[in-house]
C-alpha cells in the first residue's frame, strides 16, 4: 500500500491549461481533480452525478438558469445531479473537484471542451 500525501501547490504548478481537469487522487469511486478555469464554460448538466467545486484560488462564478452564486477562496459549492450550470471565471481560478469517476466534464454536452481521458498527476 502506497500511502503518500499530495501537495496541491506542486500539482497545480505542473499545468497551465484551462478546463482540463487532472486526477490527483481516488477514493470510494470518486476522483479528486485539480483544474484551472478561465473564461466561460458551456451550459451543461450531469444526469447521474453530483459535483463539488472547491475554490483554492480566485473567484468562481457558478451560473444557474435562475441565479448566480459567487464562490471564493476556501469555499465550495455542490451542484446536484440534473441541475444545469455553467462555471465562469473572469480571471484564472484554481479548483479542486470531487465527483464520481464516471463524470464527464461537459456532462450531457459534447464539444471541443470535452475531456474523455483525464491525465493523472
Amino acid at each position: 500500500m502506497d500511502l503518500k500525501k499530495i501537495n496541491i501547490g506542486e500539482k497545480l504548478s505542473r499545468f497551465s491549461d484551462h478546463w482540463n481537469p487532472k486526477i490527483v487522487g481516488e477514493l470510494n469511486g470518486q476522483y479528486v481533480k485539480l483544474a484551472k478555469f478561465e473564461g466561460e464554460f458551456i451550459w451543461h448538466k450531469h444526469d447521474n452525478e453530483d459535483e463539488m467545486f472547491y475554490v483554492l484560488k480566485g473567484l468562481l462564478k457558478m451560473e444557474f438558469r435562475d441565479k448566480t452564486v459567487m464562490v471564493g477562496e476556501n469555499e465550495f459549492i455542490i451542484v446536484p445531479r440534473g441541475i444545469e450550470h455553467r462555471p465562469v471565471a473572469e480571471q484564472e481560478v484554481s479548483v479542486m473537484l470531487f465527483e464520481p469517476n464516471t463524470t464527464l466534464n461537459t456532462g450531457d454536452e459534447s464539444n471541443e471542451l470535452t475531456q474523455e481521458k483525464l491525465e493523472k498527476l
